[in-house]
Parts: C-alpha cells; sequence; structure tokens
C-alpha cells in the first residue's frame, strides 16, 4: 500500500512534495479575506456576508459579489433579520463592479453556484487566491406559501451559518 502524499494549501500549488521525507500535508492557513460569489449577489452570497461579518468580522475581510447583478431579495432580509442581522444597507454588485471599486485581493473565494463557480475559477487566472465550491440551493426556486419559502431560505441560511463556521474558524 502506497502512503499518501502531502499537498501544499496554497492556492496555486499541488505538486506533491515528493523531496520531504516526513512531509505532513499543510495545515490550512488562517483566513485573512474572503469573497463569497453566488449568480447575482441578491441571496446567497448576501447572506454568507453577513453571516460570516457577524462571526468573525473583527478577524476576517468579507466582502460578496455576484456573477452578475441582481437586486435585493426580501425573503433574504427577512431570515437574516430574525436572527438580529441586517442586511437593508447591502447593495447587489457583480465581480466586476467589486473589482473595479476595491480590486480582488482575497485568500479565499468561495462560490455558491455553479455559474458563480465559473466566474471563481476565470478569476484565478489572474488572482492568486483558493477557491471553494459550496453548492447552495438556490431559495427563490421555492414555490408554495410564504411560509414554506421562508422555510426554504432559513435552511440556506442554516446551512450556511454551519459551514462558515467550520471554515473560518481559527
Amino acid at each position: 500500500m502506497e502512503e499518501p502524499k502531502a499537498f501544499s494549501g496554497e492556492a496555486g500549488l499541488g505538486a506533491p512534495l515528493e523531496n520531504a521525507p516526513n512531509a505532513q500535508p499543510a495545515a490550512p492557513r488562517k483566513v485573512q479575506s474572503v469573497l463569497f460569489i453566488c449568480a447575482m449577489n441578491a441571496v446567497r452570497s448576501p447572506m454568507a456576508e453577513a453571516l460570516a461579518k457577524h462571526f468573525f468580522g473583527k478577524s476576517i475581510y468579507v466582502q460578496s459579489a455576484g456573477a452578475r447583478k441582481g437586486e435585493p431579495d426580501g425573503f433574504a432580509h427577512a431570515v437574516l433579520e430574525e436572527i438580529g442581522i441586517d442586511l437593508s444597507r447591502h447593495k447587489p454588485k457583480s465581480v466586476d463592479e467589486l473589482e473595479e471599486w476595491e480590486g480582488l485581493n482575497f485568500d479565499l473565494i468561495i462560490s455558491l453556484s455553479p455559474e458563480a463557480h465559473h466566474r471563481a475559477l476565470e478569476l484565478t487566472r489572474t488572482v492568486a487566491a483558493h477557491v471553494e465550491y459550496w453548492p447552495t440551493v438556490d431559495p427563490t426556486a421555492f414555490q408554495g406559501s410564504r411560509e414554506q419559502k421562508l422555510d426554504a431560505y432559513r435552511d440556506v441560511r442554516d446551512g450556511l451559518i454551519r459551514r462558515i463556521k467550520d471554515r473560518l474558524q481559527g
């Protein structure tokens, strides 16, 4: 049985550390800045941004953007308000707008939709960042009563809380 090879946790590196006799997998670096991307920066990525800022905003720089620019979503605002987080000042923006306004200097880019993941991978051609894909259901697709729709948004919110805490805790 062959021993597993250690891999670097650095962005852009994935080569085995074959010349290091007792090499261990690199411990994940503490994230200092994270960008969440979804399709339109209206539901998933602004929720993720607000949650990450709530839990880690003093120690990690957090932003969000969309592959395209959408419109604010009232259900996203409502389910975050239920847990004491205000999303009312969020203005959807595209990745291109964010890049133009402040640049894209992030350690970690987390994509939440297939379209966003393709956009994130395109960014790594010019940006040295680690990309993770967190497939996240689009709650706007759910039909039903207001309460059923809110439940779909709550499921997304609660799933994001778990993943964000697990990933960003130092």
